[in-house]
């Protein structure tokens, strides 16, 4: 085999014209004017092979100018668009196809290129220029063609978009807020809430959720320059909401919307939210809001289902919400059966806690509703109505997640001068067994390991419950018999854990009272005095730190060795253990006498006659005055 054959260069086609290695560009011109035109040689398929021949080579050359891609290395549609200064080709290495994919790409990012940090004043007019007439757009075309939706289908979406556009301003409040509300885009955007296609309202409802956030605009909270604060323009914007109604036209949409639609789902969502947002920002719109919408009545119908969602959670906190610190609230809530509807949701953790910590933190928000409610003496007496006494006290025997909640409801309900029918109706639901089991610990582990542990959330709530009974239920009675047997059984029990805690409240107590100290004598070092605000905030920081649980255990502990000689003498022999007296108690019981509100007007007597239940300044006076009778 000849291999100078196998590898020899095959002859030129005929008729052919060669071109030197270095053509001229009017040599190209001129054999571009004499060729006739080719085809375009299409891109290779399937198995096929091209020939790269002189003839192929020539028509590329002539076509040079056009710029064809498949002579381009790599297919660059760019390469001989972009050249430097000395006329070298460089590219950008992508086909037409590629550019073509990044352009649109490009175009599609042009509206989220702005950095909402920047926002202008004339770039939030021309984004509510847009929204308005978008808005405007949309009502002519559903005027013109209430009918026929594809008439109008296209300015939906448009105004779908121009709406949720708005987010944005969310990042600039101080020069977006006063600007929506002057120029009237706030009126149009409120408006849409009554909007025929529930998707816009979804979408309306979010962006205003959005832009009452109470952490909006604290990016730019640092700047100096601003002539006002994020908070004042969040005022300015909550102002114009409520001018327009915006509470009405929510409720109404809390009832337009489907929670079985994920979309209605997340509305109904936003729009509690929306109703959190303001509440937070103006507490006193609690009032407006249940007096002149139906909120009340949806929440606790919401409450009341069967199935567990996070809008279900979301009612019951914004129930408690409103009840929060509101008399008013409180009496209609009341009026609206919520005292029943609150226990019989209550029923259900009985004998069974909440499967996730969503579900408690629902059972937790209901039992706080139902706390504020009971503030008021009309709620208590529904309270007793509806058997709420007996329920708890199951709850309590249960010794499940609810224990604690209903402790705590059970100190509400049987507190101040009010709560002496609710003290008898929990003695007569066999509660005192219950309730000093539970402050003894007994099947609680925990306690029993450590007898010395802090006095918990639940010790204070039940103190505050032993603390009640003494104050309410009437000397000599029945129930006041049965109360003061409790502290002689078994060899005076729980007067000695009542001193357990006691003494551990006092070295909580003495820790703070050192570090107390310790900022007084600094403040009186640099020259600065002492004043009334200064004291009554260490005076918290005191009960806090063991004062308030010293202070209640020490009145129980005046009341028992009041009334029974037995429980005294034991008590005088456990403090003199500890080198004690009772001057110690009267102690504590005179710093809680000078810390009592004297202007709390006197409350009514149990049994409605024209005597009136005593003080609880006139209370301390007596206990006091018979502990230590040299006063």
């Amino acid at each position: 085999m000849d291999i100078d054959e196998l590898f020899k260069v095959p002859k030129l086609p005929a008729g052919k014209r060669k071109l030197p290695d270095n053509p001229s560009m009017e040599m190209l011109k001129k054999l571009k004017m004499d060729t006739p035109s080719q085809p375009v040689p299409g891109p290779s398929n399937g198995n096929s092979s091209r020939r790269a021949t002189v003839e192929e080579v020539a028509d590329e050359d002539e076509t040079m100018e056009d710029a064809d891609v498949d002579f381009a290395p790599g297919g660059d549609a760019d390469y001989f668009a972009e050249e430097d200064d000395e006329g070298r080709f460089f590219g950008s290495g992508l086909s037409s196809e590629q550019k073509e994919i990044l352009n649109i790409f490009d175009n599609a990012g042009e509206g989220m290129q702005d950095d909402p940090d920047a926002l202008s004043i004339t770039s939030i007019r021309r984004m509510l220029l847009r929204f308005e007439r978008a808005v405007n757009k949309n009502q002519d075309h559903r005027s013109k063609y209430p009918d026929d939706p594809t008439k109008f289908i296209d300015s939906e979406a448009d105004l779908d978009s121009a709406i949720k556009g708005l987010l944005p301003l969310a990042q600039a409040p101080v020069l977006a807020y006063p600007e929506l509300v002057r120029s009237g885009a706030i009126a149009l955007l409120i408006g849409l809430l009554s909007h025929e296609n529930a998707d816009i309202v979804i979408d309306v409802v979010e962006v205003i959720h959005e832009l009452t956030d109470e952490d909006v605009g604290n990016e730019g909270a640092e700047d100096e320059d601003e002539e006002r604060s994020p908070e004042e323009a969040l005022k300015i914007l909550v102002e114009g909401l409520v001018e327009n109604s915006i509470l009405e036209l929510l409720v109404d949409n809390l009832a337009r919307l489907n929670e079985s639609e994920e979309s209605d789902r997340v509305g109904v969502f936003h729009i509690m939210g929306i109703f959190e947002n303001i509440l937070g920002f103006n507490p006193a719109l609690a009032t407006a809001l249940v007096a002149k919408t139906s909120l009340f009545p949806w929440l606790l119908k919401r409450i009341e289902a069967k199935t567990h969602d996070e809008n279900r959670c979301y009612a019951a906190e914004l129930l408690s919400i409103l009840l929060q610190n509101n008399q008013s609230n409180r009496l209609e809530f009341g009026k609206r059966d919520g005292v029943e509807i609150c226990l019989k949701v209550l029923s259900q953790y009985r004998l069974r806690d909440p499967v996730n910590a969503d579900e408690t933190e629902f059972m937790e928000n209901v039992f706080d509703a139902l706390c504020s409610a009971l503030n008021e003496e009309a709620i208590k007496t529904m309270f007793i109505a509806s058997e709420g006494p007996d329920l708890l006290v199951l709850m309590m025997k249960e010794k499940l997640q609810s224990r604690s909640r209903a402790i705590k409801t059970l100190d509400y309900a049987m507190s101040g001068a009010s709560g002496t029918a609710a003290c008898e109706a929990f003695i007569d639901a066999l509660g005192l067994k219950t309730l000093f089991s539970a402050l003894m610990g007994k099947g609680s582990k925990k306690q029993k390991q450590n007898p010395a542990t802090p006095a918990s959330e639940d010790t204070a709530h039940i103190l505050g419950v032993i603390s009640s009974l003494f104050s309410n239920i009437p000397s000599e009675s029945p129930s006041r018999v049965r109360l003061l047997a409790k502290f002689v059984e078994s060899n005076y029990e729980k007067v000695d854990k009542l001193l357990q805690i006691r003494e551990h409240a006092t070295n909580r107590l003495r820790a703070a009272e050192a570090d107390i100290a310790t900022e007084k004598k600094e403040l009186l070092a640099t020259g600065e005095e002492v004043g009334d605000e200064e004291e009554d905030a260490w005076y918290l920081r005191r009960l806090d730190s063991g004062l308030f649980t010293l202070q209640t255990v020490d009145y129980i502990l005046a009341w028992i060795a009041m009334e029974d000689d037995g429980i005294r003498g034991h008590l005088l022999l456990m403090l003199d253990r500890k080198s004690l007296s009772l001057k110690d108690i009267t102690k504590t019981l005179r710093t809680f006498y000078d810390n009592v509100d004297e202007t709390d007007p006197p409350a009514s007597s149990a049994s409605g006659d024209s005597e009136r239940a005593p003080t609880q300044k006139e209370i301390l006076a007596a206990l006091i005055a018979a502990l230590d009778p040299d006063m």
